[in-house]
């Protein structure tokens, strides 16, 4: 049985998360290594939270007994759970670093989740020091506590059990899981690489600016356009798993990776996070 979740990385999609667990009533660790990560994560949830008080979604009362249930820490030996969902940079030697350092301190039977939008999870499984049947991947889209889509990502090792574990937690959250064969991309990030790709290549050979395109799709039925979902998402992400995909692919033209973005991520214009991107943003 569940009862507690530790997450990884305090960024949009880890507070995301927590928010997640926390409001579907397990017992919440959110870890960061960057207390003003930590402090920005609990802002972002409390004020989240708090337009769901507004808007009569959820009472005073019960958004304080969620934030009761979370536990902000920069200290990994805290995070001791069920669950590890992993939720750090898009690096894999970065990623088993920190499973290697936590599967010294949980249980062997603890499942460790990884929320990577293209890496393998049967090769982050491999580099692990646990036992592979228990690495899943639990992929969730941003924002994690709006959007009801969540793959669940066997790799050759992960265990049915295992799997079966991921998909009834995603259902506990509220989620409409999917279950996915550890594949580049997965299914989400294969094919909505092209509604980036193919918008920035019409940006590149002066088709139509960012915004005109942006209007276009979301006037053909898109909630948001390529540009605004790639600086809500991160231009440093958007463009990691571009590039991942691009490498699985042995550099298959489709895949090629935008001079526009790569651009944008070497001056760190990333997007909503600093305040500028495609667009720029308020902060």
């Amino acid at each position: 049985m569940i009862n507690t979740i530790a997450i990884c990385g305090a960024g949009t999609m880890g507070a995301g998360i927590a928010q997640v667990a926390a409001n579907s009533g397990f017992t919440t660790i959110l870890f960061d290594i960057q207390e003003p990560g930590l402090e920005k994560a609990r802002n972002q949830i409390t004020k989240s939270l708090g337009v769901a008080v507004e808007k009569g979604r959820l009472s005073a009362e019960t958004r304080e007994e969620i934030l009761q249930r979370i536990t902000f820490t920069s200290d990994a030996a805290h995070c001791v759970a069920d669950v590890i969902i992993e939720a750090i940079v898009e690096k894999m030697e970065v990623k088993t670093a920190l499973l290697n350092q936590l599967a010294e301190i949980n249980r062997e039977d603890t499942i460790f989740a990884t929320n990577t939008s293209s890496l393998s999870v049967t090769e982050l499984a491999a580099s692990v020091s646990v036992n592979p049947s228990r690495v899943a991947g639990m992929h969730f889209f941003n924002p994690a506590h709006v959007m009801k889509l969540v793959e669940v990502i066997s790799g050759t090792q992960t265990s049915p059990e295992t799997a079966d574990i991921v998909y009834e937690l995603a259902l506990q959250m509220g989620k409409v899981p999917v279950r996915v064969k550890d594949s580049p991309g997965f299914i989400v990030n294969r094919v909505a690489r092209h509604y980036y790709l193919e918008a920035m290549r019409l940006a590149e050979q002066g088709v139509a600016d960012f915004s005109t395109i942006d209007q276009l799709l979301e006037s053909a039925g898109f909630k948001m356009g390529p540009f605004a979902l790639m600086d809500l998402i991160g231009n440093d992400i958007n463009l990691a798993v571009t590039q991942s995909l691009y490498d699985a692919f042995r550099q298959a033209p489709r895949f090629k990776p935008s001079i526009l973005q790569e651009q944008r991520v070497k001056d760190g214009k990333l997007g909503r996070k600093t305040g500028i991107g495609f667009y720029r943003y308020e902060q």
